[in-house]
């Protein structure tokens, strides 16, 4: 099978890892990928959020499957054209992909199908911002209704902060602030039978002990050993296949893969949020533990087959990803500095690898920063504290001037 894998961050680099290692992909490309993605995939350039373009280089390529990584294509309808034209794509369509691109209908459909999640008002003006912020009080949980690259969420117990984020918004959902642990779950869906994965837990805060401003991830783990076993059934059950069951009630069945954000609270779980494709950074952890090859997977999912898939088989390892972000990050970042190291580590580090997110090749065809969360170290161990060793150890072979990483993933899960 040839596989087109659309995006260039460190999800899509996990993706491309996985799948070449799969012995059902004959060929592998990319588009628009990066430099890392470059060693495993043939890249190809491509506009990922122009559906006719994705759709005629999927054709030309004659690929059996496409994989649309990012929310920005699949909010703009690119799984769609690719469909369109006869090719399996795993990705939602345009109107299902609005459970990530709009925050006001994901809590619509949750309230239709009963899934349990925060308190919320939907807001567009400051009176109506002002009596929600009135209403749950502090902290604040103040959300872009639309896309924001993971960065759309303030959660503060400043009142000023809270009402300058809405107002920069625009049509805001404010919502009651949820306590307890949070938990990302990914499930492959064909939009009728839901395959859930092992979950994995991310870092949002740009620092140490979750202090400083939300970022895109600076790093994730997996399994969760604190985690109650019967978690993965229990959000099954009363959030993933309700969500999906509703979706396609609705005439806007949901292929492809939703993630369950989620808080562990003190009344129960909780969705925090729902995205419609794999997050970053939890994806290279959690498919650093698949066993199952993924071509397949993706390919039945996309093809409405997914009841023929039996059980998905998991390493028993634990996973660590640890981000390298480049200096001002996640404000505004620095980029063209070289970085130095990558060859260290693949040379020296068995059980650790990285994952490319935002680098580039300067003239000299020097890999170089190219973006804000730069890198993905990741490493697998027989426990946390192993995976972690090995993760840490990888990342101090690497030199990026100015660039900085949190210090303490999976610190606390690890027993450290």
């Amino acid at each position: 099978m040839k596989v087109l894998v659309i995006g260039g961050g460190a999800r899509e680099h996990a993706l491309c890892r996985s799948l070449s290692l799969d012995p059902d992909v004959t060929a592998l490309h990319c588009a628009p990928g990066n430099a890392g993605i470059a060693d495993v995939a043939e890249l190809h350039p491509v506009d990922a959020l122009d559906g006719r373009a994705v759709a005629d280089l999927a054709a030309e390529l004659r690929a059996g499957l496409v994989i649309v990584g990012p929310e920005a294509p699949l909010v703009a309808g690119v799984a769609d054209a690719v469909r369109e034209r006869g090719i399996a794509c795993f990705g939602p369509s345009r109107e299902a992909a609005r459970l990530e691109g709009s925050k006001a209908f994901a809590k619509d459909v949750m309230a239709a199908a009963a899934v349990p999640t925060a308190r919320s008002y939907v807001c567009t003006t400051a009176d109506e911002v002002e009596e929600a912020l009135d209403a749950f009080g502090p902290p604040y949980v103040v959300k872009d209704d639309g896309l924001a690259a993971g960065k759309g969420v303030v959660v503060t117990g400043d009142l000023d902060t809270a009402r300058q984020h809405a107002a920069a918004c625009g049509r805001v959902v404010i919502e009651e602030f949820l306590d307890g642990p949070e938990v990302s779950l990914f499930a492959v869906t064909d939009g009728t039978t839901v395959l859930p994965l092992q979950p994995a837990q991310d870092f949002k805060r740009v620092g140490d002990n979750d202090e400083g401003p939300n970022t895109g991830g600076m790093g994730a783990y997996s399994p969760l050993p604190w985690a109650d076993p019967k978690l993965v059934d229990e959000v099954l059950e009363t959030v993933l296949q309700p969500t999906v069951d509703e979706l396609r009630r609705r005439g806007t069945p949901f292929s492809g893969l939703l993630y369950a954000g989620l808080a562990i609270t003190s009344r129960g779980v909780r969705v925090i949020e729902f995205n419609a494709r794999f997050g970053d950074p939890e994806t290279q952890v959690v498919l650093a533990r698949l066993r199952t090859p993924l071509a397949g997977v993706l390919l039945k999912a996309a093809t409405g087959r997914l009841d023929e898939e039996p059980p998905l088989r998991w390493r028993d390892a634990a996973a660590v990803t640890v981000v390298i972000a480049s200096q001002n990050y996640p404000a505004s970042p620095r980029t063209g500095d070289p970085i130095q190291g990558l060859e260290a580590v693949a040379e020296k580090d068995e059980h650790a690898y990285v994952l490319h997110a935002g680098t580039g090749l300067d003239e000299q065809g020097r890999t170089v920063s190219a973006g804000g969360r730069v890198l993905s170290v990741t490493a697998t161990g027989a426990d946390l504290a192993k995976a972690r060793e090995r993760a840490y150890r990888a990342v101090e072979r690497i030199s990026l001037d100015g660039s900085h990483h949190r210090t303490d993933i999976a610190k606390a899960a690890a027993g450290e």
